[in-house]
């Protein structure tokens, strides 16, 4: 499955999410309910990955951890706020390149309108 493919699979589940659920409740409620709606369209993700940062060679065990990455290709990173800092962007793009993958989504559930809360953000993505 191209990433673009499941990137409209993890939208249509979070839109399925948010639109049950509406804006307002904790990040961790919504990563639940995204864990068990992707997990009922059948989309593979392994929740909580760790993002290794390597250093002059070093691995670095700093605890950083993206929310989903879904079908080994796209990493999914939640938010639940009024308004997303410009660094949140940077994070997914940094996680994105840290893990080698091509598209990252930051999908921010504190709107009224889903649509709105979701970015993009490609690295090298054809």
């Amino acid at each position: 499955m191209h990433e673009n493919e499941i990137s409209e699979k993890v939208n249509g589940c979070a839109i399925e999410v948010h639109k049950a659920l509406g804006p307002g409740l904790l990040e961790s409620v919504y990563e639940e309910c995204l864990a068990a709606e992707m997990e009922a369209q059948g989309l593979r993700f392994e929740r909580q990955k760790p993002v290794p940062v390597v250093f002059r060679k070093v691995k670095l065990d700093c605890g950083y951890r993206v929310d989903f990455v879904v079908e080994e290709k796209v990493i999914v990173e939640l938010k639940a706020l009024d308004i997303v800092p410009p660094v949140m962007y940077a994070q997914v793009l940094t996680y994105v390149r840290l893990l080698d993958k091509r598209l990252g989504l930051l999908i921010n559930f504190h709107v009224e309108q889903l649509t709105k809360g979701v970015k993009r953000i490609v690295n090298n993505l054809v």
